[in-house]
């Protein structure tokens, strides 16, 4: 499965009050691993920059000034994106002024968004399995130990990159180890003897020979220690069920 997690900077808030994008950033994943592929661009929005969005992005109209127009790029970026589950947070936002965008090109190649891709909204999803709780991207990196420490403005090839993690830890994929398809991956990370490329949603075996996983075992000060806690919570609290 091809994703492509993506997130745009604008003018100001609003397309239908003539609000333009002027940043795309788009990472890629594939069966939920990060290929290293990515979509980048500054775009000139023709128009300036609310004094407020210069406060959430940084971007200033001086530095738009001899960046592409949209629709020199446009067929660039939706190629990028064509045929792809679009991972966006809050997307009715960024969809919205893609979809302008297209609109104002009149083109008979691209229509809307969703002629093209499908689209995840995170943020739907976020509320979903944390109602009641914050779930912009700030507080889903908290809530998820992904580092957002350089996010000091926003920008959109950055958050586009922490939004994957989020997304990644959030629905329970793992970004951090790369597991092989077929076998172990020896100690120094090549993929064993018996290393085979399975079919989708086949079975993975592991060899009965593998090196066993290790148990600790508690030491006896730990058991002793152990037993004078539970000791002292039945003589404050009377019997619990961890004896």
């Amino acid at each position: 499965m091809r994703q492509v997690v993506l997130d745009t900077e604008t003018t100001g808030l609003d397309p239908k009050s003539g609000h333009r994008i002027i940043e795309i950033g788009c990472v890629e994943l594939v069966n939920r691993k990060p290929t290293g592929r990515h979509y980048h661009q500054y775009i000139n929005p023709e128009r300036e920059v609310d004094d407020g969005a210069i406060e959430v992005h940084g971007i200033t109209n001086e530095f738009l000034q001899d960046k592409p127009v949209f629709a020199r790029i446009a067929d660039e970026f939706m190629a990028f994106c064509e045929g792809a589950e679009l991972v966006i947070h809050n997307a009715a936002f960024d969809v919205g002024f893609i979809d302008w965008e297209l609109k104002r090109l009149a083109s008979p190649r691209w229509q809307t968004v969703a002629a093209h891709c499908s689209v995840l909204d995170t943020l739907a999803l976020a509320r979903e399995k944390h109602p009641g709780q914050k779930n912009n991207l700030d507080a889903l990196c908290k809530r998820y130990f992904v580092d957002n420490s350089q996010r000091d403005l926003h920008g959109a090839l950055l958050d586009a990159e922490i939004l994957a993690d989020v997304y990644l830890a959030m629905t329970g994929g793992q970004t951090d180890l790369a597991l092989a398809q077929g076998g172990e991956r020896s100690s120094d990370g090549d993929e064993g003897e018996n290393s085979q490329q399975l079919a989708p949603g086949a079975i993975r075996r592991l060899p009965a020979d593998r090196r066993p996983l290790p148990v600790p075992t508690a030491s006896a000060e730990e058991i002793q220690a152990h037993n004078e806690m539970l000791a002292a919570l039945e003589k404050s609290a009377g019997r619990h069920f961890w004896k």
